[in-house]
């Protein structure tokens, strides 16, 4: 016992039997306790770190596909534009052309529907 009461003198803590023991074991319980909550939030910011980096990544990447594809669609859509501008102009010219072959030939007068 006399190393022991030898190495608490030399860090200046005095044991009085079994008053100082349990008084040094409250104080380590409590510097355990502070250091297991420290690692505690240490390990929990550096997860939310990690997770907030993977998170933005992710998000990042979902950003750059959504846009990549709104481009894509714009094109097929100008170009569904420009197919059905042409195709309007077809019709309208077959119409024409309908109505000018029509003129042409005498249609059903007045008396004779039937």
């Amino acid at each position: 016992m006399t190393d022991q009461s030898s190495d608490a003198s030399q860090l200046g803590l005095q044991i009085d039997g079994s008053e100082g023991l349990e008084a040094a074991a409250r104080r380590l319980d409590r510097a355990m306790t502070r250091l297991e909550t420290r690692l505690a939030e240490r390990l929990a910011s550096a997860g939310d770190s990690g997770a907030f980096a993977e998170d933005r990544a992710r998000l990042a990447a979902d950003l750059d596909a959504a846009r990549a594809r709104e481009r894509a669609l714009e094109q097929v859509a100008a170009e569904a534009s420009e197919a059905l501008g042409r195709a309007a102009s077809e019709v309208r010219a077959a119409l024409a052309a309908e109505l000018v072959e029509g003129s042409d030939v005498p249609g059903p007068t007045a008396g004779t529907e039937g």
